[in-house]
């Protein structure tokens, strides 16, 4: 089968769509599937890619690592032609997201839709984060997902989330998954040696975006807790971003700089020695779709400490492979949940790191790839190449004439529903 996916971030960019995308594509070729990715033009981006289309894009918006690509060119046309695509997988609704839309209108295509992101918790790198642009934006998106053939959610919170708001295609919960053979094998001493903690000091860890949707300043409020309290506790970071030098003068004031390792970007086996050189896994983020994070560290066997929140209700059981607290909870029971795995005797270590292993083989690659595999094998066969229309260029820019004016009422629908006036609170 040949798959082009259109994506708004990609490597190198680091974050969890660009991952995701890259995991997904690289297993579908394993399995001996061809696969195009249209992509921006990033920094430092490899300078050959093999089955990769870069298109031209505004670097740093907002003083972001993120891209703004611009609109597609001739020669990409000829590569699709070239590539002759049996589906078109789009993984963001703006953007590229509608050159997707065309692509496949164009070419009498089913197209695929992932919700990664909940685009309406970025309000702050846009405009204000206010009511009316919280609604345009997830009008936009409902709007996006029912222009396509079919929706995958990574969680069932996103699927319940889709379906609350009104969303009628068919919504399929699939995870981005986790490579067990990389993450489960990490190596602890490598890890502790190289962010320099002692082999017996106990661990907190993070990983992820440093980024303000991440909620990290109420992280770091409560990993500063933990900190005071236990003098020979340590707090491993791993990732970039523009928080970065908030925590760092926040850890600084508090006088912990000793004991806090940024570890920057990790890859590979080095960030899966990283996972392995913890004892717990903090998270807080109240904006994830998944969280691939947390399925990483369980496959590491390291305990999670989360807020209720979607992505880490469907993985953290509390108690059992880590603590979930109220999404609301205070900083200081968040402080005391770690307080809480710090004190477990060795027996009750081992049940929970076990727990969290088992959690995590429902997250394996090679399951959700299948499932990816299944779901664009019977969208394909519902749109048999015989009951397709003639290929004529008038045929071709009326099908792309249709997507556009699609494009266009979604849009107005959008704008229409965030001038209106709603007491329906988004969810």
């Amino acid at each position: 089968m040949n798959i082009v996916m259109f994506t708004n971030t990609f490597t190198p960019h680091v974050g969890g769509v660009a991952n995701s995308v890259a995991s997904l594509s690289a297993g579908l070729r394993d399995l001996g599937h061809r696969v195009l990715v249209i992509a921006p033009e990033f920094p430092d981006m490899p300078p050959d890619e093999a089955d990769v289309i870069r298109v031209p894009a505004i670097k740093h918006i907002n003083d972001t690592d993120f891209s703004l690509p611009l609109p597609l060119i001739a020669p990409l046309h000829q590569a699709l032609d070239a590539f002759g695509p049996d589906i078109v997988h789009s993984h963001h609704p703006f953007l590229l997201g509608d050159a997707a839309l065309r692509v496949a209108a164009s070419r009498q295509l089913p197209i695929v839709y992932t919700y990664h992101t909940r685009y309406e918790l970025y309000g702050h790198y846009v405009a204000q984060d206010v009511q009316p642009l919280r609604k345009l934006v997830v009008s936009l998106m409902i709007g996006y997902c029912d222009l396509c053939n079919a929706v995958i959610a990574p969680s069932e919170s996103m699927a319940h989330f889709l379906t609350e708001n009104g969303v009628e295609r068919p919504i399929q919960v699939i995870p981005t998954g986790v490579e067990p053979m990389l993450f489960g094998k990490g190596d602890r001493l490598s890890g502790r040696a190289a962010a320099g903690i002692p082999q017996q000091a106990f661990c907190v860890g993070h990983v992820g975006r440093l980024a303000p949707e991440k909620n990290l300043t109420y992280l770091s409020n409560a990993v500063e807790q933990f900190l005071s309290s236990e003098p020979n506790a340590h707090f491993l970071v791993a990732g970039d971003g523009e928080m970065k030098d908030h925590l760092t003068a926040s850890f600084n004031s508090s006088n912990f700089a000793k004991r806090v390792h940024f570890m920057g970007v990790l890859r590979g086996q080095e960030l899966a020695d990283a996972y392995a050189a913890m004892d717990v896994f903090a998270f807080s983020s109240l904006s994830e779709t998944q969280g691939m994070v947390l399925a990483e560290a369980m496959t590491a066997g390291v305990p999670v400490v989360a807020l209720d929140a979607p992505g880490a209700r469907e993985m953290v059981r509390d108690g059992e492979n880590g603590r979930l607290l109220p999404a609301e909870a205070p900083t200081e029971a968040f402080a005391a949940a770690l307080h809480w795995l710090r004190s477990r005797n060795a027996g009750d270590c081992r049940a929970l790191i076990e727990a969290a292993r088992r959690t995590a083989r429902r997250f394996d690659r090679k399951l959700t790839i299948n499932q990816t595999l299944l779901l664009y094998q019977a969208q394909v066969s519902a749109w048999p190449p015989e009951q397709r229309q003639d290929d004529t260029r008038w045929h071709v820019a009326s099908r792309r004439l249709a997507a556009d004016w699609d494009i266009l009422r979604n849009l107005g629908q959008a704008v229409k529903d965030a001038l209106v006036e709603s007491t329906a609170p988004v969810t």
